[in-house]
């Protein structure tokens, strides 16, 4: 029989956004067949989301299936500070709560998880854009784990804001540099009409730049980074940031299998689509993105 305290256990906490639930969702499910404990955590917002997406599926436990085929995934929601029916436009509270309330929930949920779990909880796996894990991490002495679910070369420009600003290119009084980027380390040359539409805003101080800045801030304290990206596509820009911090590609994490997802991912309904698919002339070819 294997001892149950040697098996690793990690807390992951999703950001609450469609792009962000996803790889986490996938990585949960590959950690936990290679025989962690995952206790997942969802803001309650998105769970409600995932819940009336999926109907038909196991009710509140989203995981519920996934434990069934013998995967120890636990799962849990946290309070996000705001109401499930918070209008999406309104993106000032959102960020006012990311940043300072939210927080205070997670800090006491996750405090409740490392009290009262078996096998004891070993790292918290949060992803990069939330503005407090290593401060949670080492208040209850467990690894930092950051996941950055965008390529590695989208991780670095914002990992060297402080670049771009002295040179120029972003948040500059006389208006941004409309030249050629060539001096971040790990990526060659870029075109400022190619940076993140948020980092051509002229005013800084947006309520999205918020976030940014200080997760960006709070990662260079973390333990280790993973980021979903295949190494042998940007292994210059990977080897670059591993030289100021452990930084390791783990892409692709979605699951071989993932038409077939047992857990919800989708924030939104599902639908049939075929008779909408018929109604186009044979000639014409659908693409279909997998986000």
């Amino acid at each position: 029989m294997v001892d149950n305290h040697l098996k690793p256990h990690a807390i992951m906490i999703a950001y609450p956004l469609q792009g962000h639930v996803t790889p986490c969702v996938h990585l949960a499910t590959k950690l936990a067949s290679n025989g962690f404990t995952i206790t997942f955590v969802n803001t309650e917002a998105t769970h409600q989301k995932l819940s009336t997406s999926r109907p038909n599926s196991a009710g509140d436990d989203l995981f519920a299936e996934a434990r069934q085929s013998g995967l120890d995934i636990r799962y849990t929601t946290v309070n996000d500070g705001f109401p499930v029916d918070l209008d999406p436009l309104n993106v000032d509270q959102a960020v006012e709560s990311l940043l300072h309330v939210f927080p205070v929930h997670v800090d006491e949920l996750v405090g409740k998880i490392v009290r009262n779990s078996d096998p004891p909880v070993n790292c918290l796996i949060a992803d990069t854009f939330h503005v407090w894990p290593s401060r949670i991490a080492e208040k209850y002495k467990l690894v930092h784990v950051s996941l950055w679910t965008e390529p590695a070369l989208v991780f670095t420009i914002y990992h060297h804001l402080d670049l771009l600003r002295s040179n120029g290119h972003f948040d500059s009084i006389n208006g941004n540099r409309k030249d050629t980027i060539n001096y971040v380390p790990g990526v060659r040359g870029i075109e400022p009409t190619d940076l993140m539409s948020y980092l051509q805003d002229t005013y800084s101080y947006t309520p999205v730049q918020k976030i940014v800045f200080k997760s960006f801030e709070e990662v260079k304290r973390a333990d280790f980074i993973i980021c979903n990206t295949v190494q042998e596509l940007e292994y210059e820009t990977i080897s670059t940031l591993h030289q100021k911090q452990p930084f390791f590609a783990i892409g692709p994490i979605f699951s071989t299998s993932f038409t077939k997802s047992i857990v919800a991912t989708s924030l939104l309904s599902e639908s049939d689509c075929t008779q909408w698919l018929n109604y186009e002339a044979s000639w014409v070819s659908f693409v279909c993105f997998i986000w």
